[in-house]
């Protein structure tokens, strides 16, 4: 057999066997300056204007006056809730693409409650009824695409994709029917504002704030130092080790999204109760799928969630203040919060692989 030669790539992907926290840091600290700079070429290319001004008008949309920081604070909450929520099914790999539909579920039941019940229960036991009905609503929901998964290996991510567009059409119907012959169904219970989340701290949804710290801390535990959150672990890892250790495959798949679903209802219980205080097919507003990225780039960590969401929300909104001030259409500054997104996202493969350069040729027989 004669002797070849054969060159070794330009190039290979070799998966990173760790990556300390402050490589991870600096890797994505660099992957943010990047999309700064590649914004600021886009801004100056397509409008002319000073790309500093532009993030100086971004840096305003979150950080003008204390008022518009409680604002962020409001939509950073109902995203962190439902990344939360996410954490549990996507750790034990079940992808829950149907947060969306949890909450609006969890929402349309909190409405129904206070619209059916405002009048006739006291305020204590109306605010545990809407708690309660819409986290069995998220639950149900989440429980559906969980059992058929358990039991016939269905494809979670269609079927809860599927199901929020039943959600969708189901909360349709119902506020339809709601506001009978009215233009909108409008802010519900406005003279007696029943249901409506008290004035905590000069606002409502400071409650929300409240409620939302402390499922942070709850599921932290949950996860990393509860015997369900290491099952979870394991099921997550591998379930042929999992049956092999006696943990029960089915009922912990089932259990976890009942509890995932349970917390996106929940999410919808704060944002009617104490945000909107009405019901629509746009309440959870996209949130479903933005939180997909938050539980993903946060691993599961219930902290770092935190801070990805308030750098999504100071985007969204620094974004949106773009638009306004210098009367950019929306397409344009979703460009902007785009391209940062989509530096962050792509540092995750820096941080998982590295690329290794030829250097040498091996002689193969």
């Amino acid at each position: 057999m004669s002797n070849t030669k054969v060159k070794e790539p330009f190039v290979r992907i070799v998966k990173r066997d760790g990556t300390t926290m402050g490589k991870k840091i600096f890797i994505r600290a660099i992957s943010i300056l990047l999309a700064l700079v590649v914004d600021a070429i886009f801004i100056f290319a397509v409008t002319g204007l000073n790309p500093l001004s532009v993030y100086g008008v971004m840096f305003n949309g979150t950080f003008m006056n204390s008022t518009r920081f409680s604002w962020a604070m409001r939509d950073l909450v109902t995203l962190l809730c439902i990344g939360i929520a996410l954490a549990p099914a996507f750790k034990m790999k079940f992808w829950n693409i149907g947060a969306e539909g949890q909450v609006l579920m969890g929402g349309l039941a909190t409405a129904l409650v206070m619209v059916k019940c405002g009048q006739s229960l006291p305020t204590p036991i109306l605010f545990l009824v809407m708690f309660l009905t819409s986290i069995i609503a998220g639950g149900v929901w989440g429980f559906v695409p969980a059992f058929f998964k358990a039991h016939w290996n269905t494809n979670e991510t269609l079927f809860t994709l599927m199901m929020n567009y039943v959600a969708t059409s189901i909360v349709a119907c119902m506020t339809n029917i709601m506001r009978g012959k009215a233009s909108s169904l409008g802010k519900l219970n406005m003279s007696t504002q029943a249901g409506w989340f008290p004035q905590f701290l000069g606002q409502r949804y400071n409650i929300n704030i409240l409620i939302v710290v402390i499922l942070t801390f709850v599921m932290f535990f949950y996860l990393k130092y509860s015997k369900q959150g290491y099952e979870i672990s394991v099921v997550g890892e591998s379930e042929n080790t999992a049956r092999y250790a006696g943990i029960n495959v089915k009922k912990v798949t089932i259990r976890t999204m009942i509890i995932s679903g349970a917390i996106c209802g929940l999410a919808g219980f704060l944002i009617v109760a104490g945000k909107d205080q009405t019901i629509s097919t746009a309440s959870a507003g996209g949130q479903g799928f933005t939180a997909i990225i938050v539980a993903w780039l946060a691993k599961f960590n219930t902290f770092y969630m935190a801070l990805i969401s308030f750098l999504l929300v100071f985007l969204s909104r620094g974004a949106a203040e773009i638009a306004s001030a210098y009367s950019l259409n929306d397409f344009a500054s979703s460009i902007i919060e785009g391209v940062i997104l989509f530096f962050i996202l792509g540092s995750e493969f820096f941080i998982n692989y590295r690329m290794v350069f030829r250097n040498s040729r091996k002689e193969v027989r």
